[in-house]
């Protein structure tokens, strides 16, 4: 084609969404291609957004200017704030979303977007000259030329569905695979592997006995995800519970052989933390149960995704396992369960900025790269697509450390660690997760989303008022002391707290757990805040302070480590003390810094040590020839 693109984005789904509306919106022309332009942003699995840990990824997805929590907002028929009972470090947000709505939603945003091409084919080939991707060939023929091309093929990559002894070529269910891409990127020597996942049965709601099972509804003052959602949609939908039986179990025991998990067709590495009913049963023989969550896919559908029933077992099976659980005896399946094996890239061959290390131009985000989620995925399409288009303009790489956010931990993870299965974000990831909380990460980025021009100025001083006011609200607290008396421990006997001895200030009474911020409202000098946003901060800096602190302190002195870079072109075989382990790992990974180079697995700090000293010696080295090649005065 005659027209020059500054970004290619290859895959439509929620990591290419991102990429591309990040780089047209940074001023860059983009071409977003997707195999069916009615499948952009399709949820191919679960109807949610959101979940523990992937909550703080929507929130800073937003607070960077990208799309996902707004469309969630615009779209979510159900909201739960998970581990609400637990510390705000671990809570996290979770949206049931209308699937269609979603995805409708996302494709207009993606269709308006200025600088934002969509071109539905199949692209076949990367066309690379020397070591720098130049564009890229779809299936009829056609080259498209680009500045730099990012990949988020998600499971399309050779895919292959199973069911059974059934399997065949296919991206998901209805949608055929990427072969030859996947060919082209083999043929570039990049280190592959083989991936698995799958998807429970979808069922008909009018063949289920709801009245059999356990509802859940909504939270009924949920937050919005987005900074920029006033409000949230007013229909609601409840989920439902059921557990597996000895009958589910002795199905599926007495079938085992009928699944091409156990029958050794299926190659790829599944995720330990989201086994297959068949693992569950096979792998817990002591349980007696499973859960089983039915969530409506949308307001105006018929189908329910049974959470808790992904095999991959033949039809006939599943339609007995389905009608074994209670609630589902007559429950008519419309969509069969399967898994699907596809191929995805070794991520240490990726840069900080998801640029391969390779191929000069060519970035890769989401499954591709061994993560598994929709957010993890909108997340590195994000990360790709600013890195992308500031490449293009000549401007300074865009990376966040462990410290600064979720998407760094991940993005550090992935090049640093690798992948053995596919990867998903869990709070524990996250050493620094009581300051990387899903409440403050407005606070953490949106500074960051302004500067590469992805939010708008009266988002982001409407931003800083509010961080304006948490700190006049911690500061106010602070001036205002109360003392010792009847009058006042009969207050706080009232509040449900223990009386005082000594005189303290209102922020160091805000600290107890039992006690909110409108429970201080019976003191004088109390002033009002209306902004939820903002009390939730002042309750949390004052009741975490010193734990925030000490995190603080450490972040300190990882940051020393990060700052010592390690020069590059060091070879790893002449220093001495390496295991011929650690020689292999750290000429692969090849870190960047002394921080990421501790991250490897298996380091140890006496080969730290002994990077350090030939950091030094090379640094002997090149000041004494330098001195040498220095004109005599």
């Amino acid at each position: 084609m005659s027209k020059h693109y500054d970004v290619i984005v290859v895959g439509g789904g929620h990591a290419g969404c991102e990429a591309a509306l990040a780089a047209s919106r940074m001023g860059c022309s983009t071409i977003l291609f997707n195999i069916n332009l009615d499948s952009v942003a399709l949820m191919s699995c679960n109807p949610a957004i959101g979940g523990l840990a992937k909550g703080q990824l929507v929130k800073e997805i937003d607070a960077l200017g990208g799309e996902m929590g707004k469309i969630a907002d615009k779209t979510a028929v159900h909201f739960r704030l998970l581990n609400a009972s637990k510390g705000p470090a671990v809570q996290s947000s979770r949206f049931q979303c209308d699937k269609q709505l979603y995805r409708l939603a996302m494709k207009a945003v993606v269709e308006k977007e200025k600088n934002l091409h969509l071109r539905q084919t199949l692209v076949d080939r990367l066309v690379v000259e020397g070591k720098r991707v130049i564009g890229v060939e779809d299936h009829t023929g056609v080259f498209y030329k680009g500045n730099v091309v990012v990949i988020t093929t998600g499971t399309f990559l050779n895919g292959m569905i199973h069911v059974g002894t059934v399997h065949y070529p296919a991206g998901r269910a209805g949608e055929i695979a990427s072969i030859d891409l996947a060919e082209s990127l083999k043929s570039l020597g990049f280190e592959m592997g083989r991936m698995k996942t799958g998807t429970p049965p979808r069922l008909r709601a009018s063949t289920i006995d709801f009245s059999r099972l356990e509802r859940q509804d909504s939270d009924p003052d949920p937050e919005p995800f987005s900074f920029t959602t006033e409000e949230l949609r007013e229909e609601r939908l409840p989920s439902y519970f059921s557990y597996t039986t000895k009958e589910t179990h002795r199905i599926i025991r007495e079938n085992i052989m009928h699944s091409p998990l156990y029958s050794g067709v299926i190659k790829g590495v599944s995720a330990r933390y989201c086994p297959s009913l068949e693992d569950k049963v096979m792998r817990f023989s002591d349980k007696e149960r499973h859960p089983v969550v039915l969530e409506l896919e949308g307001l105006n559908t018929e189908e329910i995704y049974a959470k808790g029933l992904g095999n991959c077992l033949p039809l006939d099976l599943q339609e007995k396992i389905v009608r074994s659980v209670p609630g589902l005896e007559e429950a008519e399946i419309m969509r069969s369960a399967y898994a699907i094996e596809y191929d995805f890239v070794q991520p240490t061959q990726l840069k900080p900025t998801l640029e391969t290390k390779l191929i000069e131009g060519l970035y890769m985000a989401g499954q591709i790269n061994g993560t598994s989620g929709y957010e993890e995925a909108a997340a590195q399409g994000l990360w790709a697509g600013i890195n992308a288009a500031m490449a293009v303009q000549g401007r300074s790489p865009f990376v966040l450390d462990r410290s600064e956010a979720y998407m760094g931990v991940l993005v550090d993870d992935l090049i640093t660690r690798g992948v053995d299965e596919p990867y998903r974000m869990f709070t524990s990831r996250a050493e620094y997760r009581l300051i990387l909380r899903e409440d403050n990460a407005t606070f953490r980025l949106m500074g960051r989303g302004y500067d590469l021009g992805l939010i708008p100025k009266e988002h982001y001083d409407r931003m800083q008022e509010k961080m304006c006011q948490v700190q006049e609200g911690i500061r106010s607290l602070s001036s205002v002391r109360i003392y010792p008396g009847s009058e006042v421990n009969t207050i706080l006997q009232e509040i449900g707290t223990a009386p005082i001895k000594n005189p303290v200030t209102l922020y160091q009474l805000l600290r107890r757990s039992e006690i909110s911020y409108d429970d201080l409202k019976r003191f004088a000098g109390w002033e009002p805040v209306k902004d939820r946003m903002v009390i939730k901060q002042i309750e949390i800096e004052a009741r975490y302070e010193g734990y925030i602190k000490r995190q603080l302190d450490s972040v300190m002195k990882m940051k020393a480590l990060e700052g010592k870079k390690i020069p590059r072109g060091i070879d790893y075989h002449s220093v001495p003390g390496l295991s011929n382990e650690l020689k292999m790992k750290l000429s692969k990974v090849g870190p960047v810094t002394i921080g990421q180079a501790e991250r490897i697995p298996g380091m140890t700090q006496a080969a730290i040590t002994a990077i350090l000293v030939t950091m030094k010696k090379m640094e002997i080295e090149t000041a004494s020839q330098q001195k040498k090649e220095a004109p005599s005065q």
